[in-house]
């Protein structure tokens, strides 16, 4: 059963690091139960993740653009992080940004992410990790549609999808 009540509106990419251990975040299984942080070591993760989801989340590489499986998928359902099992985005969010990855102009939960400033490339960008786990996702750009402006371009290897009757899918909204 989802219980997810409705999440925080997202805000603008504040360019501005955030911590991601803050006391005050709140963790919700897909049940609507608590979660703790998840900490492993390097080989732990390792072990367990498949080299290019490994390579994605713990190394913040990035996978070639249109090779991702879940960049077309259009079932309804919920995009958790593939280290952890978070729930980060909702089908309902998503859309065809035409970049290569999935895109999606806002987060499941305000909570469930962590913005940190990212220099590679020779620029500033905000990158998206998970707040749970600190798996690199991707990076939330200010050039989405509305209603909140953004457009999360995340990795599909960083993503697992669980499939959500759409009617179930309402608890997601936003208010």
């Amino acid at each position: 059963m989802f219980t997810f009540l409705s999440c925080n509106q997202a805000q603008q990419p504040s360019g501005k690091e955030q911590s991601p251990r803050d006391k005050d975040r709140v963790f919700l299984s897909l049940e609507g139960e608590k979660l703790d942080y998840v900490e492993k070591e390097n080989e732990a993760w390792k072990a367990e993740l498949e080299p290019m989801t490994y390579s994605v989340l713990r190394q913040s590489d990035t996978e070639r653009p249109f090779t991702g499986d879940l960049l077309k998928n259009k079932k309804e359902g919920i995009y958790t992080c593939g280290g952890c099992g978070l729930a980060l985005f909702s089908s309902q969010d998503k859309f065809k940004s035409g970049t290569g990855w999935p895109s999606f102009y806002d987060v499941v939960r305000e909570d469930h992410i962590w913005e940190k400033k990212d220099y590679s490339l020779g620029m500033v960008r905000v990158e998206i990790l998970c707040a749970r786990c600190g798996g690199h996702q991707g990076h939330v750009f200010e050039d989405g549609p509305a209603p909140t402006g953004l457009r999360y371009c995340i990795n599909s290897a960083s993503l697992d999808f669980v499939k959500v009757d759409p009617e179930k899918l309402a608890v997601f909204d936003k208010p």
